[in-house]
């Protein structure tokens, strides 16, 4: 290969596992799919370096190194599957290099995700189906479904307000847990706790759970960990904002949680 074809391949590499790392896959996959293109293309073997935050790659027995700086992530799977299907054709022959760099560029350009009403309805959806999976009664439904879609919409604009995800998901939680006590007080639902399980839901890291496991098991210790602590501090911001509101309601009741919010807002 000639010095320009190595850039072109580890131009490639990169992008792939930047995408990847950017939607959420786990890092034997990422190093994986970097391996196989890079093996794929003349018996090179990748040499890398994959964190959370970060990407470092070169070819065994050259001085070329890349790094590529990783600052947003969110779960986009099809993303994931689209840059496995693309590394697969390359290794079968059926793309070139300069095609696979091209496709890639094309997913990375692609920055259309689900509507937002969208993920609203199947977080209402979830919310209400983890409800009755734990037992809830149907009467409850109706509450839970307008509950679950109501709190992620909060999650959504205020995570484009606040800009840091713990912040909105403990917004969101404290509203979750007051909207459902205060439904049972006027009526509305009969089981406070059980709506609150199935509205948090959709809140719930489930996907960083299981790639932190999964690194962990595959050797990755150091992004095992930090996958972990970021799955452990949502779970905590979740927990910690309905405790307050139980603390709060149940045990004080809403006189001295109106004085606490009011004592609130002067500090600000």
């Amino acid at each position: 290969m000639t010095g320009k074809e190595l850039d072109l391949l580890l131009d490639t590499c990169l992008l792939a596992g930047k995408i990847m790392m950017e939607s959420n896959a786990e890092m034997y996959r990422v190093e994986d799919t970097m391996s196989r293109i890079a093996l794929a293309s003349g018996n090179f073997r990748l040499v890398s370096y994959v964190t959370q935050t970060g990407l470092f790659i070169g070819l065994d027995r050259t001085s070329t190194i890349r790094m590529e700086q990783i600052t947003n992530r969110s779960i986009n799977l099809e993303k994931v599957v689209k840059v496995n299907d693309l590394s697969r054709k390359y290794v079968a022959s059926e793309l070139t290099l300069e095609e696979l760099y091209s496709e890639l560029q094309a997913i990375d350009r692609d920055r259309s995700f689900f509507p937002v009403w969208l993920q609203i309805v199947s977080a209402a959806v979830i919310s209400g189906t983890i409800m009755v999976l734990f037992g809830g009664k149907m009467t409850d439904l109706p509450v839970t479904l307008i509950i679950g879609g109501w709190g992620y919409a909060v999650y959504l604009y205020s995570l484009k307000f606040f800009r840091i995800k713990f912040l909105s998901e403990f917004l969101s939680s404290l509203l979750i847990g007051i909207a459902a006590i205060y439904s049972v007080r006027f009526g509305l639902g009969s089981n406070q706790d059980l709506i609150i399980i199935g509205c948090v839901m959709p809140l719930v890291p489930g996907v960083q759970i299981t790639n932190a496991i999964r690194d962990l098991l595959a050797g990755h210790y150091v992004s095992g960990v930090s996958r972990g602590t970021e799955a452990m501090m949502t779970a905590t911001m979740i927990g910690f904002a309905i405790a307050f509101i139980f603390q709060l309601f149940i045990k004080k009741g809403a006189r001295v949680w109106a004085r606490y919010l009011f004592n609130f807002l002067l500090v600000f």
